[in-house]
C-alpha cells in the first residue's frame, strides 16, 4: 500500500488511508475469492488505481485493459475524481468449449478522493496500452511552499 511521504496531517487524507486499510482487511481473508466471484453476482468490476503526487500534480493511473477510449468517461467535482465506462466483451469463442472465465466485462465506475484540491479545467488524460493516466494540476494553494529560514 502506498502512503504519502508528507507528514502534514489532513482529515481527508486520514479518512482515505483508513478506507484503503479497511478495504484491504476485508479482502485479505478471502484471498481474492470474493472478487473472483463478482461476475456471478453481476457486480461489474472496479478498475485498480495508483494515486501519487509530485510538487505540481496529483497523478492517477488506472488499469483499463480492453476498454476503448471512447467508452471511458473522466470527470471531477472538487476533490472527487470519477472514472466510469464500459468494457465490452468481444465474442471470440464461437464453436469452442470454455473452461475458465476470469476477465470482467461490463460497466465500471470508480470514485477517487484526491488528496488536495486540483485545477479541474486543466486536467489531462492519456490512454496507452490499457493504462489511463490522469494528470491533475494542483491549485496554487495546494502546492507545497518551501520557506527559507534566516539565521540572524
Amino acid at each position: 500500500m502506498l502512503a504519502p511521504v508528507s507528514l502534514a496531517w489532513s482529515p481527508l487524507r486520514q479518512l482515505s488511508r483508513l478506507q484503503d486499510e479497511i478495504n484491504w482487511l476485508l479482502e485479505k481473508p478471502f484471498d481474492g475469492w470474493l472478487t473472483s466471484t463478482m461476475p456471478l453476482f453481476d457486480a461489474g468490476w472496479i478498475p485498480v488505481v495508483d494515486v501519487y503526487e509530485d510538487k505540481d500534480n496529483v497523478v492517477v493511473k488506472a488499469e483499463l485493459p480492453g476498454a476503448k477510449k471512447e467508452d471511458i468517461d473522466v470527470s471531477v467535482s472538487g476533490t472527487m475524481l470519477n472514472l466510469a465506462g464500459v468494457r465490452k466483451e468481444e465474442i471470440e469463442y464461437e464453436g469452442t468449449e470454455g473452461y475458465r472465465a476470469e476477465r470482467y466485462f461490463g460497466r465500471f465506475q470508480r470514485g477517487i478522493v484526491l488528496p488536495v484540491p486540483v485545477e479541474g479545467d486543466k486536467i489531462q488524460a492519456e490512454y496507452k496500452d490499457g493504462v489511463l493516466t490522469i494528470t491533475c494540476p494542483k491549485t496554487t494553494e495546494a502546492k507545497r511552499k518551501q520557506i527559507e529560514i534566516k539565521v540572524e
